[in-house]
């Protein structure tokens, strides 16, 4: 089982860790694509200011944060898991699994990002800001930058089981399953049951607590269809639409009655 993750938004701070590594991240074949990245982003951080803020979008509260792009290479770091909070972090609670459910996490779960491509919560990676949405004056758009590369080496990652695709839209743009990966995908709702309505901070939340319920119990199931099944044993209210046609994703919508 492979987990497709968004990165948050705020991020910890990497404290004295060692420097980056940039060889020792996960998906090497993202390699090329990430220096490009970083050293634009460290060049850009490291220059004027104001320019900096308006490509990032950053506003005058966070103005610290280019300053911290600018120090990426000599900045300590940490296991991208700690790195990574708010609230889909927050109640997937990586620190609290028992033993052999961080070893599953540690196999299955990527995060996306627009710095990184995407990295293992075990890659040790300084704490940054800089979105998929960013466009930088030399690279461009960070998703289309992202496409090729990722096309390249995903497949690969996916293996041949369920992936299990809970990023946001701008994470996903990065990269589509296509195909017969496309075919053992499933991609994640979550409605308030009453209304149908698609909820937003608490999607973040029952997106991490349905990733934990699934390591704690050991379940790795092979494709969507078995996902819905442990799903609704562990719980879960799930409705399930198979693809239409070849090379489209199952889409599940999980339905919550109190929104917490």
């Amino acid at each position: 089982m492979l987990v497709l993750l968004p990165p948050s938004e705020g991020k910890a701070s990497p404290g004295r860790g060692a420097p980056l590594k940039p060889e020792s991240l996960s998906l090497p074949g993202l390699a090329a694509a990430r220096e490009a990245v970083l050293a634009e982003l460290a060049d850009l951080c490291a220059g004027d200011e104001e320019k900096a803020r308006e490509v990032l979008g950053l506003s005058e509260g966070l103005r610290g944060e280019v300053a911290k792009n600018a120090a990426l290479r000599t900045a300590g770091t940490r296991p991208a898991g700690e790195i990574y909070t708010g609230v889909l972090y927050d109640a997937l609670g990586l620190a609290s699994l028992g033993a052999a459910a961080k070893r599953r996490a540690a196999r299955s779960l990527l995060v996306f990002s627009g710095l990184w491509g995407a990295v293992r919560v075990t890659d040790r990676i300084p704490s940054y800001r800089c979105s998929m949405g960013v466009r930088l004056p030399g690279l461009g758009a960070l998703g289309t930058h992202w496409r090729g590369p990722m096309a390249e080496v995903l497949p690969e990652a996916a293996g041949t089981g369920l992936v299990l695709d809970l990023r946001s839209a701008a994470y996903a743009a990065a990269w589509k399953p296509k195909g017969e990966v496309a075919a053992r995908t499933a991609t994640v709702r979550v409605l308030h049951a009453p209304t149908r309505k698609v909820v937003s901070h608490f999607n973040k939340a029952t997106k991490g607590r349905m990733v934990r319920s699934l390591l704690a119990a050991g379940i790795t199931p092979a494709g969507p269809g078995e996902l819905v099944e442990a799903l609704r044993e562990l719980g879960y209210e799930v409705e399930a639409q198979a693809p239409a046609k070849a090379g489209q994703a199952w889409a599940l919508d999980v339905l919550v009655t109190e929104v917490h």
